[in-house]
């Protein structure tokens, strides 16, 4: 069975170099939920955000787990440290299960490969060997119903074919771990039928699912959990009700 144990886990994410005093007053200004000092952490050349603060989180088989907090709360980072695009310099990420994240679907993609190139390439980016994507490839072209555009390049298609690809690529494996920033509703009438299908059955099957959502209603649909980020730290964790209702809270203040 899956599970995911996050150990005061830190992220740091760099800026820029220079001009510090105007840099922070500039973040200061953005209205992004850095609102506190607490959240610049500067070096001799380097100003950071603090993306995620001594974070601790235990997830376990059978979580429905909603991420939640203002923009710039940490959200992103959280979903992007437990699908290992971000490797925390400081704390301890031990994840136990296949993970199908659906943060980025422009990774493995580049618009002078083929649709069938770009198969490979993003299974290749999500951890899955040539050989999987290979026996999958069938599935995918017929789910994204490009018929022969698959093998031209992606930089020919339109917006609606590339999302298909890229969909279709990304979920051909059903996952352990289910990674989502915000729900996928992009496309046409017919095409978003069959994503939510697809996602619903995830949802029903997948051992642990991590949705980040400012929407509050879906959220209290999927989840059985919730975690409210604020500047970066994990201030509750518990059930959707009272989640909803810290957030609330904190909006209020």
């Amino acid at each position: 069975m899956a599970c995911i144990e996050l150990s005061h886990v830190s992220v740091e994410l760099p800026v820029f170099s220079a001009q510090k005093r105007s840099l922070r007053r500039a973040i200061m200004g953005l209205g992004t939920g850095l609102n506190s000092d607490s959240r610049i952490a500067e070096g001799t050349s380097d100003i950071c955000v603090r993306a995620l603060v001594d974070v601790t989180l235990n997830f376990d088989h059978g979580d429905r787990i909603g991420v939640i907090g203002a923009n710039g709360a940490g959200k992103t980072t959280l979903l992007r440290v437990l699908s290992r695009i971000y490797e925390p310099p400081r704390g301890t990420v031990q994840i136990d299960g296949r993970i199908t994240s659906l943060l980025d679907l422009s990774i493995g993609i580049h618009p002078e490969n083929t649709g069938y190139e770009t198969i490979l390439l993003r299974g290749l980016h999500l951890g899955q060997s040539a050989r999987t994507m290979r026996e999958h490839m069938d599935e995918i072209v017929d789910f994204a119903e490009l018929g022969g555009f698959i093998g031209m390049p992606v930089r020919t298609y339109s917006a609606g074919m590339y999302f298909r690809l890229a969909f279709a690529a990304a979920t051909c494996i059903e996952p352990e771990i289910l990674l989502m920033d915000e729900w996928i509703s992009a496309g046409d009438a017919h095409f978003v039928q069959k994503v939510e299908a697809r996602l619903n059955r995830f949802l029903s099957r997948s051992s642990i699912v991590v949705l980040a959502s400012h929407d509050l209603d879906l959220i209290a649909r999927i989840c059985s959990k919730v975690v409210v980020l604020q500047e970066g730290r994990a201030v509750f964790f518990g059930p959707v009700k009272e989640a909803t209702e810290r957030y609330a809270h904190l909006c209020e203040q």
